[in-house]
């Protein structure tokens, strides 16, 4: 398995989340908070593993 493939995972990931953010906002503003730091979290690991190959 290519080592891509883990990054564009977690950048799917990453997509998800926000997604989840977005639909959250305005009912849970806490859970969209933290759903919004797992995004940041998952987005930042895709970068430090394109970074890193």
């Amino acid at each position: 398995m290519p080592r891509e493939y883990i990054a564009i995972a977690l950048l799917a990931v990453c997509g998800f989340l926000i997604g989840g953010v977005y639909t959250m906002w305005k009912t849970a503003k806490i859970a969209a908070t933290v759903l919004a730091v797992l995004a940041v979290l998952a987005a930042g690991g895709a970068i430090a593993w394109f970074i890193s190959s």
